[in-house]
């Protein structure tokens, strides 16, 4: 057992935005495919947010801003009153604990499959390219399905649908929204080389292939204020079949885009680029999240303590320790059961025990 004392820097607050933290840890966002299937939060949400309230800035699972944003079983949405009735109670718990909620909009974009979905649609995308891979849908595995291309007024739609979703979100008591911007979504698929073969101003060159994240970002900041509005990305992730051939031009670009928005934070999956993270660190302006995906402990603390992060997030280790901040301070944590990690009940889910328990 290896205890790790948290430094005075990294235990002490931060503002992101309009967004006040008591410290630099935080919980990234997680599917956990736990809703209910009108899409609304099951009631044992609120109990796993609230418990892991401790980590000051809980990003929620994805959260679709509309019901064509739905690719996975049991994905919870923000686009009727039941949702936001689900989100309210959630804000409330975790309110009470003393975190504060960003509720990630997620929208999947290709990476979907009728079977999935209530209204069993084709999915949607930039373009009409399948990605490649298999997905779990209600009846098995299946290939990803075909997507049809997204018209240039269902892109104005889709970019309303996320600043209704982001209205939603505070009107439940939410303290920002993140925009999901990474890992073969939507938004990266805008972003990537192979899902978007447009040859409109939504694609082709560097500027446009960009104009959805920053129409996405620019609506969502006008609607609920530039200081509650994050985004997540992923430089040169390949997950979900996307493709960035020219990942440093490319976000160098998007990053100058968002940077007059003001922007709370920009939250940055990063996976082994170095080089890369500090050119964002250099020209980012406002606040900084780094996910050092699969990183050890002591890299993710001296990310904050180098000042390269303001805040570090943490996915699996919060899923299994929700009182991570005394968990890494102790050197003892709970194992996490990855057969529990999508759907199911409590178990893997709130059933985490704490130390003191």
């Amino acid at each position: 057992m290896t205890t790790t004392p948290l430094s005075p820097v990294t235990l002490s607050p931060v503002t992101l935005g309009d967004i006040d933290l008591p410290h630099r840890l935080a919980m990234a966002p997680m599917t956990r495919s736990r809703a209910l299937p009108d899409g609304t939060p099951s009631p044992l949400a609120a109990d796993y947010y609230a418990q892991r309230a401790s980590l000051g800035l809980l990003v929620t699972e994805g959260v679709q801003p509309s019901a064509d944003g739905q690719g996975y079983l049991l994905t919870p949405g923000l686009h009727d009153d039941a949702h936001v009735e689900g989100w309210r109670e959630i804000a409330d718990r975790v309110h009470a604990a003393g975190g504060k909620l960003v509720v990630q909009l997620m929208h999947v974009g290709r990476v979907s499959h009728p079977d999935n979905t209530p209204h069993h649609r084709r999915p949607v995308a930039p373009s009409a390219v399948r990605a490649e891979g298999l997905m779990v849908t209600a009846t098995g595995m299946q290939p990803f399905a075909e997507p049809r291309a997204l018209s240039t007024d269902e892109i104005a739609a889709t970019v309303a649908d996320y600043r209704s979703a982001a209205a939603a979100a505070i009107a439940a008591g939410a303290d920002g929204v993140e925009i999901h911007g990474a890992n073969g979504y939507l938004v990266h698929q805008f972003l990537s080389s192979n899902a978007n073969t447009r040859t409109d101003g939504y694609g082709g060159t560097v500027e446009g292939r960009i104009r959805f994240a920053v129409e996405v970002a620019t609506a969502v900041a006008e609607e609920i204020g530039a200081g509650r509005t994050g985004i997540r990305v992923s430089p040169g992730n390949p997950y979900n079949d996307v493709r960035e051939d020219d990942v440093e031009p490319l976000y160098t670009a998007l990053l100058a885009a968002l940077a007059p928005l003001g922007l709370a934070y920009l939250h940055v999956v990063h996976a082994g680029d170095e080089a890369l993270l500090k050119h964002i660190r250099a020209n980012w302006p406002t606040g900084l999240v780094v996910n050092r995906a699969g990183g050890e402990i002591a890299a993710r603390l001296a990310d904050v303590e180098s000042g390269l992060a303001d805040v570090t997030s943490f996915g699996v280790l919060a899923l299994a320790n929700p009182d991570l901040l005394a968990r890494i301070e102790a050197g003892e944590f709970n194992e996490a059961d990855r057969t529990t990690f999508y759907g199911g009940d409590a178990r893997g889910y709130t059933d985490y025990p704490a130390l003191n328990a």
